[in-house]
């Protein structure tokens, strides 16, 4: 069985809400662990295996994932009857990889530099400015609904999740706006 370890009120909700999604809660034992918080409260839980005491972190056997993209991937890899993943040979296997790894690589840090207000030239040419990731959204959003066309994906899931998350705190176009709001339909 794989177990996910997880803390409520953090990133790995995602993921918890990924395995209901895709109907697969009775094949994942969902271990919740304490992690250290921004306000200072929480600590680093020993049963918690991360190296780093944060979640998500699964386990499968000997075989250890971390980081949400990977753990998408891996859970849409191993249980592709969801439809939520685009497995191996399948013509939008790319494009799903691709925004797994986007938001990793750039949304998340975009938008947190942006939160913080945090600028700096090297920063946007390693990462891009937040007007620029807003629009490569906008772009693969005018081909559909969502960021694959016309079907929800799991890359959806976890690119629309911070925005969620920090709700009317982080400024949006029309488009991403309508898109978050049929995102967050899908999780409620």
């Amino acid at each position: 069985m794989l177990t996910l370890y997880h803390a409520p009120q953090s990133r790995s909700d995602s993921i918890v809400t990924l395995i209901d999604l895709m109907g697969i809660r009775d094949q994942v034992e969902i271990a919740e662990v304490t992690i250290p918080r921004q306000d200072g409260s929480g600590s680093t839980d020993p049963k918690n295996p991360h190296p780093e005491g944060k979640v998500p972190y699964l386990v499968a056997g000997h075989d250890h994932v971390r980081e949400r993209g990977a753990i998408i991937a891996f859970l849409t890899d191993r249980f592709p009857d969801s439809g939520l993943g685009r497995p191996v040979d399948h013509p939008q296997r790319g494009a799903y990889l691709s925004w797994l790894f986007y938001y990793q690589g750039v949304i998340e840090p975009v938008m947190m530099l942006h939160y913080l207000k945090i600028d700096h030239p090297v920063l946007q040419a390693t990462f891009r400015d937040y007007d620029t990731m807003l629009r490569r959204l906008e772009e693969a959003l005018a081909h559909g609904p969502f960021l694959l066309g016309q079907d929800f994906s799991a890359a959806d899931l976890l690119c629309a999740s911070p925005f969620i998350f920090f709700g009317e705190g982080m400024p949006v176009t029309p488009a991403v706006r309508e898109w978050v709001g049929r995102c967050a339909e899908r999780l409620s």
